[in-house]
Parts: C-alpha cells; sequence; structure tokens
C-alpha cells in the first residue's frame, strides 16, 4: 500500500488508489504520493523482510 499525503494541509491516508479528495480539508486533487520507506533488514543487501 502507498501513503498520501495533501500539499495543503499535510493530512496523509494509506491505501492503494489516490485519494480524489483530502480526507481532512477537503480540497481535491492535491494528494501526493510519498516516497515509500525501505522495509528491509538494514543491510547493504536487496532484500525487503516483511513484517
Amino acid at each position: 500500500m502507498a501513503v498520501f499525503k495533501c500539499e495543503k494541509c499535510g493530512a496523509t491516508k494509506e491505501g492503494r488508489c489516490k485519494p480524489k479528495k483530502c480526507t481532512g480539508c477537503g480540497a481535491a486533487d492535491c494528494m501526493m504520493k510519498q516516497e515509500e520507506k525501505s522495509t528491509g533488514c538494514g543491510c547493504a543487501c536487496a532484500c525487503k523482510s516483511k513484517k
């Protein structure tokens, strides 16, 4: 899943699809996908351990 953040108020929403409007301020077309954070083990390898 991705995390989307409102460019106007900073509210976040987790989901598969981009929300049409912000759940915090109600502004339309302002939700932008945030960079995904690595959930890996922290080593230099390319593994991705799941929680």
